[in-house]
This record gives C-alpha cells, structure tokens and sequence, in this order.
C-alpha cells in the first residue's frame, strides 16, 4: 500500500506547484495588463493641445482623442476612463498634452480641469467687431457673443457705458484667461482691469480737465491715431484740450478716416470732410461718442499728464518724420500745412 500512495502524493504536489505558478503567471500579465493601461505611455505627439468645449459629453471627447490620434490606444485610455469615473466627471478647457503621458495621469489632469491659462494680449485694434475676431481665437467664446454684449444696451449699462463707448473698458495689457472663458467671464476680467487702473489719482485727473473716463479714452484714441511718436502724444493731448476748452471744433483728420471705414486714407481731401458722422469732427463740436481706436495706456496717460501749452493746430511735418509742426495761429498753420501738401505732391500720395 505505502508503495502505491507515494506516486500519488508527487502528482499532486507537482500539480499544486503548477497551479502556484499559473496563478502567479496571470497575477504578473494581470499586473503588468494594469499597469500598462494605467501608466504605461499612451499620449502621442500629434497635437498639443485638446479643447473639451462647455457642455461636451464623454463620448465627445474620446471622439476628438480618437480622430486626432492624441493616444495610441483608445481602447486602454477608454478602459481607464470608465474605471476612474472621468465619464461623469468631463470639464471644458484646454488642456496641454504632454507625449509619452499615461492614462491614469492624463485623465486624472482632464478630471480635475488643471488646464492651462492662455495669454491674451491686445492693442491698436481700431474696431469693436475686429477686436472681437481676435479675442474669439484665443478663448472659447466666439466673436458673434462678444459682439452681442458690446452691441447691448442693458448689458453695458451696468458697468457705467454706452454702446459707443463701451470700448474704452478694453485697456491693452497682458491678461492671463482660461480658454473656456465665455463673454460674459471675459468682460468681468476685463473691466476688473478698467476698475484697477483707474486709481483715485488718475480719476481726480480726469475730474480736473472736465472730463469723464470714457471721454479720456475717446479723447486718448485721437491722440493715439495722431502721434506716431509717444513723446509727441502730451503735446498733441494739450492742443487738443485748447480746442476743447474754446469750444474749436477738434478738425482731427483721423476721426474723419474713421468716419470712412477707409484706413487706406493717407490723404485727407475736402470732399471727406462733409461726410456725415457723429465721429467727423469737422462737422461736430467736442469728443465722438466713442474712441476711433483702441487707445494705448501710454496715450491715456498723456492725456491725464498733458503738456500745458497753448497750440491749437498742427500738421505733419513735410519731412514724414512721423512728428508734427504745431501753431498757436491760423497763419503759421497754413504755411506748415502748405509744406506738407507740397511733400505729398512731390511724392504723387493723390489721397
């Protein structure tokens, strides 16, 4: 009997020993099975970017992911996906892709809305709807819902503008924004600038020439549009204000350009000066009702530190310096002026 029983015990130890290394076998390809689909690398480097839009849904996004190439294996991204919950838990943004990420990683960054800000940078935009078209490439709201706040009454009205001036709240700087910012977001961020720069200071100084902030900036967009130089830009502030002051018209040849919607102008001819425009000031006493352009900082602060002077015209140089001749009398102005009419003939410049 004891002969026969040994055979039977070495079978099963061998089979528990195999068994033992099976399961280890499966426990190791299960572990590396998760680890791969885990950690392992799976973001490409065939975009650098992916932009989940306010409102996708999960089967969205891993249709973007999947028609750009952002992973190698979407099967494995959308396994991990569905075991960490990320299907319930999509935020818009715009979330910077790092080659060689790993799912758990990747979808950890998605799932938390750690996205990364974008830089918005503006200035010299002369109009609403161009202005608009830019910052509509760089956040998410598009240029037509821009376009519908600046155009709205009732909107404007609570930060303290007007349709027309409602532009002079977009001061050029550097803005740091998410990329799903809608307008509305963006407006808030904007005007939190407005409201920053306009220091008690600088609102006494506006308060000493008579002038509200939105009539400083209207103001600042001509001077903006004259001075091709910043150091020219106090002199030109208080020619200005001379004018204003006596009640001249301003006779500011860029206000008649945007009159026109024309900037290809380089000649201003007498039969422009009768178009009729609220922004002709030719035709009309005082400021426009709105800037003609989006005025640098430099500019508005030339006009809150203008030069006390006593000019009251002036014309480009005949030397296209870019700097101007300036006058106290009409005389010295049209012998300036006919200088640079000569030069513009010399150089066949017809309008």
């Amino acid at each position: 009997m004891t002969e026969q029983k040994a055979p039977s015990k070495g079978i099963l130890k061998k089979f528990i020993i195999a068994l033992v290394l099976v399961i280890i076998v499966l426990l190791g390809f299960t572990a590396a099975n998760y680890y791969f689909k885990y950690f392992g690398p799976n973001v490409t480097d065939k975009q650098e970017y992916l932009y989940i839009h306010t409102g996708a849904t999960y089967d969205e996004v891993l249709k973007t992911i999947q028609q750009q190439e952002m992973v190698k294996d979407t099967a494995s991204f959308n396994w991990a996906a569905v075991n960490m919950n990320y299907v319930k838990r999509v935020k818009p943004g715009r979330y910077r892709l790092h080659p060689g990420m790993g799912n758990r990683k990747f979808i950890n960054m998605l799932a938390s809305g750690t996205q990364e800000p974008v830089q918005l940078e503006f200035h010299g935009l002369r109009q609403k709807e161009q202005f608009a078209g830019f910052v509509s490439k760089k956040i998410e709201a598009d240029s037509v819902s821009i376009i519908r706040l600046l155009d709205s009454a009732s909107y404007v009205t609570q930060y303290g503008f007007t349709t027309d001036n409602v532009y002079t709240m977009f001061m050029p700087n550097s803005y740091q924004l998410y990329w799903n910012t809608s307008a509305d977001k963006f407006f808030k961020r904007i005007y939190a600038n407005y409201e920053k720069f306009w220091t008690p200071e600088r609102k006494q100084q506006a308060a000493a020439i008579n002038l509200t902030l939105p009539q400083v900036s209207i103001l600042a967009s001509i001077v903006d549009a004259e001075a091709l130089h910043d150091e020219e830009m106090p002199i030109v502030a208080g020619l200005y204000l001379n004018r204003l002051k006596k009640g001249i018209k301003l006779d500011a040849d860029p206000t008649v350009i945007f009159a026109l919607n024309d900037f290809t102008i380089k000649r201003v001819l007498n039969r422009y000066l009768s178009y009729n425009s609220p922004y002709n000031t030719y035709l009309h006493t005082g400021l426009p009702p709105g800037p003609i352009m989006m005025p640098s900082v430099n500019a508005v602060k030339a006009v809150l530190n203008y030069q006390k002077n006593d000019y009251l015209y002036m014309c480009a140089k005949a030397d296209f310096s870019g700097y101007h001749a300036f006058a106290t009398n009409v005389a010295d102005h049209l012998v300036n002026a006919h200088k640079f009419q000569q030069a513009l003939n010399d150089r066949n410049i017809k309008r």
